[in-house]
């Protein structure tokens, strides 16, 4: 039985700041906020609700389908996606766009300041899920553009 999975696939970008927020980010200063921090570390992993359940059914041999919009910088994630035997036959790129991405910064105490891209993803809600409906046994919908959520469910 396959799993058709509707959802986000994004790019998680993670740095870790070596300092505390809380020591560049002053109360009585909030309303003029201008900060940067010098991070340690950058790194890029593969992520997005649909990708991560895509990641965990194949790793347990469940067959599945992910239906999501991507942008033009997704091959690498599509082409491991493939090689766990993910079906990526619903994934729509969107042209002149980038896939979602998440930019999270996480200082010595575990704080965390966090920006997110939608990109393609804002996309989703132009894609249906009806034409997968024959060929799978089980749907997850997970969170993407809250339209194509809505539209999913209908």
């Amino acid at each position: 039985m396959t799993v058709l999975l509707s959802g986000s696939l994004a790019y998680d970008h993670i740095m870790v700041f070596p300092g505390h927020f809380e020591d560049h980010i002053l109360p009585d200063k909030i309303h003029v906020l201008n900060v940067s921090f010098l991070v340690d570390s950058l790194d890029r992993q593969r992520g997005g609700v649909a990708g991560n359940i895509g990641y965990s059914l194949a790793l347990l041999g469940a067959p599945c389908r992910i239906v999501a919009t991507v942008g033009t910088d997704f091959d690498e994630y599509r082409a491991e996606l493939e090689r766990l035997g993910v079906d990526t036959s619903g994934i729509h790129l969107i042209d002149h766009e980038r896939t979602a991405s998440a930019f999270i910064t996480t200082d010595r105490a575990d704080n965390q300041i966090t920006g997110f891209y939608p990109g393609a993803m804002m996309k989703a809600r132009e894609v249906s899920i009806t034409e997968h409906l024959d060929e799978v046994g089980l749907g997850v919908i997970s969170p993407t553009d809250p339209e194509a959520m809505i539209r999913h469910i209908r």
